[in-house]
Parts: structure tokens; C-alpha cells; sequence
């Protein structure tokens, strides 16, 4: 049996156990089902079925209970079940978009799909086992390439592009590389240990996108969406600080504490005239002069 046939069987274990408590012939039945649906062999034994427990909580810290009273399998309460549901969510993309052409016509996907990610499996390798990786990187604003040693610690999905979060062997802070300029990625068998104070939440707590800051501190923003686009802001906050001030037929009205970026004055300068930025005054100065300039090119 294949890796990836494992993996997506574990993502069925763990679907079906989220939904409700089963048994383990519930269990089986279910992944007999999906071996129908996906043309797979997903059907395991018990012993199997142990193993994949083990694999799970390793993988993604989610530890599959058996209740001997009510003889069911069952989820522990999950630790920040919002990051976990971000991962399945990439898996699972990333698992159609690996599904046969007799899917084109149900499915109709952007043309641009995410380079890099057929590296995946091997960096989340190296990042679980803490092994140093070698690469060729080439940036967007620099002719050369560039050959790289690196301990990776960690791997950001943002804007349907995949970065590594990594420390070059002679630097003392991380770095981010974007997958899709990786080339001839080679695994090593040199250890490392992860700095002390790495912390990837902490790392993008106040951040919009994948650019971080070291001098910056988090602002105070102040936004006002129309009612229609309110709707969409509502139902996909755009950080996860956002909170809501005004809610009414004519605004709506967020706030949010990030630092001030590239990334994010790109994302508020695609709403349009459905935003007005109202705090800080920088940002509000940097968005109005952005609009300034676009209008000029269609004068």
C-alpha cells in the first residue's frame, strides 16, 4: 500500500470520527464505502487500524480514544481544531488536484495550480525528523541562483502558494522560501535542533500574508466595508483579530491589530470602493496614494 493511499485513509479515520464516536466496524464499513467512491483499498484489520491511530496522532496530535463501555472509537478534545481544519483543507485540495482527468468534467479548477507541491511530503519529512535540506533557490528580483542549506522548521500555505519556514546553517533568524522557486531539493542525514524561541503562531500572529517584520510593532486598523461586501467579511474574517464594531444597514465597521505590510495593502487595495480605511493615518495615506496613482495611469 502506497504512502498517499495511507494518508487519505487517515484523513477518512479522522473525518468519521469527528462526525461521531464509531465502532470498528462502523469504521470499516465507512472506508469501505470511500474505497468505492476513490477506487481505492482502504479496508484495514484491527492491527492495521492501531497502527493508523499511532500515525495520526504523530502526524496531526489527534489522539483516538476507545470508550470499553459504549465499545466505540472516539477524538480526545482536540488543541486549536481551527489549524488542524486548515490542514485537512490543503491535504484535501491538494488530493483532488492529484485526482484523474475523469474528473474534468465535475471539477473545473484554475489553470495556475500551486508549483512545488510534490515537494511536500518530502519537506514535512525532514521538518518532522529535523533533518537539514539542500536546495536551489532563485528569487524574483535576481538573475542568479542561489544554493541553500537549510534546518526546516516549518511549511505556510498563503494565496494557493506553499513557503518553508526555514534557518540557513550560518543565520541566527528563520527565513521564508517559496516552494515554486525550490529546485533539486536534496534530503540530508545531518540532525539539527529547532531554535527555542521558534514559534510559527507567534510568528504570524499579527501578520497578513507570509512577510514578517523584526522592527514593526502590530497597529490598530480600523475598516469600513458597504453592506454588501460586509456580508463576505463577516462569513471570511479577514485575520483571525478581527472584531466587529459596527454592524448596521449602511457598514460594517472591523478592526484588526496587524502589522502593516506589502500583503496587506495589496488585499485592502482589491476591495475597492467597497472600503474606506478609516485607522491609522499612514495606512490611510499609503491607500489613498495608491488609488491616486492607479487613476493617473488611465489619464
Amino acid at each position: 500500500m502506497s504512502r498517499k493511499e495511507a494518508f487519505i485513509r487517515y484523513r477518512h479515520i479522522v473525518n468519521k470520527l469527528r462526525r461521531k464516536p464509531s465502532s470498528f466496524n462502523e469504521i470499516v464499513k465507512y472506508l469501505e464505502r470511500q474505497s468505492e467512491i476513490e477506487d481505492y483499498d482502504f479496508v484495514i484489520s484491527k492491527r492495521t487500524f492501531k497502527r493508523d491511530t499511532e500515525d495520526i496522532f504523530s502526524l496531526w496530535s489527534i489522539d483516538i480514544k476507545y470508550d470499553f463501555s459504549l465499545k466505540v472509537y472516539y477524538i480526545e478534545e482536540e488543541s486549536n481544531p481551527a489549524k488542524k481544519d486548515k490542514l485537512f483543507e490543503a491535504f484535501d485540495t491538494l488530493y483532488v488536484l492529484n485526482m484523474t482527468e475523469e474528473l474534468s468534467n465535475y471539477i473545473h479548477l484554475e489553470r495556475t495550480r500551486p508549483k512545488g507541491t510534490d515537494n511536500l511530503y518530502l519537506l514535512i519529512h525532514a521538518i518532522k525528523n529535523k533533518l537539514r535540506i539542500q536546495f536551489d533557490y532563485e528569487k524574483f528580483w535576481e538573475d542568479s541562483i542561489t544554493n541553500r542549506v537549510v534546518e526546516p522548521y516549518a511549511l505556510k500555505e498563503f494565496r494557493n502558494r506553499w513557503y518553508l519556514l526555514a534557518k540557513a546553517v550560518n543565520d541566527t533568524y528563520v527565513k521564508t522560501f517559496a516552494l515554486d522557486r525550490m529546485k533539486e531539493i536534496t534530503l540530508s542525514n545531518i540532525r539539527f535542533e529547532v531554535l527555542p524561541s521558534f514559534d510559527v503562531n507567534e510568528m504570524f500572529k499579527y501578520c497578513y500574508g507570509i512577510i514578517t517584520t523584526k522592527d514593526q510593532k502590530p497597529e490598530e486598523i480600523v475598516l469600513s466595508f458597504n453592506t454588501e461586501q460586509g456580508k463576505y467579511i463577516k462569513s471570511l474574517p479577514l485575520h483571525e483579530t478581527q472584531e466587529i464594531l459596527v454592524d448596521s444597514e449602511d457598514e460594517l465597521q472591523i478592526k484588526l491589530k496587524l502589522y502593516i505590510t506589502h500583503d496587506l495593502i495589496m488585499e485592502l487595495l482589491s476591495y475597492g470602493d467597497n472600503l474606506k480605511v478609516l485607522k491609522p493615518t499612514s495606512l490611510v495615506q499609503s491607500i489613498k496614494l495608491a488609488h491616486e496613482n492607479a487613476t493617473k495611469n488611465y489619464s
